[in-house]
């Protein structure tokens, strides 16, 4: 082959496979972006879900609480929302977070189980209330209750604040590419 032929085909392979690595990095960064984006998504229709649920939770025990209704009017209520909280639990868990923010999932997971034992909790105090003869448990079972509900308020407020940090979530080499420019 002449060498006039051979110089072009030369560029045009280098030019060629500088091309498909730009198209496989480029790539990489959509995929990961996508997976990003994807888990936000997901935190914030979790994070609703969840905060509904424990909304009316909430409202129930107060009124128990407050002595506005009885404790076996919200008996049925609290197993529905302990078996909510395990349902949400095991769909945070299913969830596939960047690397970067596995922190936030875990912490969802880790406040979804504290709401799971304050129900527990409530629901202590609740059947304590309803036995027939309370004797001096009377104060026991509104301690549990309240300790429960205040559990309870926490953990929504902890899960609230941990979807707010997932959907502020940006990749860390989103991060390097907005800050590096400004030397």
């Amino acid at each position: 082959m002449q060498p006039v032929l051979l110089i072009p085909l030369v560029v045009f392979g280098l030019l060629a496979a500088l091309f498909a690595l730009v198209l496989r990095r480029a790539g990489q960064m959509l995929s990961r972006t996508r997976d990003a984006e994807t888990f936000r998504r997901s935190m914030v229709e979790l994070g609703r879900k969840i905060d509904a649920s424990m909304a009316l939770v909430i409202e129930a025990i107060d009124g128990v609480r407050r002595r506005r209704m009885g404790a076996e009017a919200i008996a049925d209520h609290l197993s529905s929302a302990l078996e909510a909280m395990k349902a949400y639990d095991s769909e945070v868990r299913g969830l596939r977070p960047p690397a970067s923010a596995a922190g936030a999932r875990d912490r969802v997971v880790a406040e979804l189980e504290r709401a799971a034992r304050a129900l527990e909790m409530v629901e202590h105090g609740c059947a304590i209330l309803m036995s027939a003869r309370i004797g001096g448990r009377e104060l026991e079972a509104q301690t549990a209750i309240k300790r429960g509900y205040l559990n309870l308020l926490h953990a929504r407020e902890a899960i609230l604040q941990a979807g707010t940090e997932a959907v502020a979530f940006r990749p860390e080499e989103e991060n390097r590419w907005l800050t590096g420019r400004r030397a």
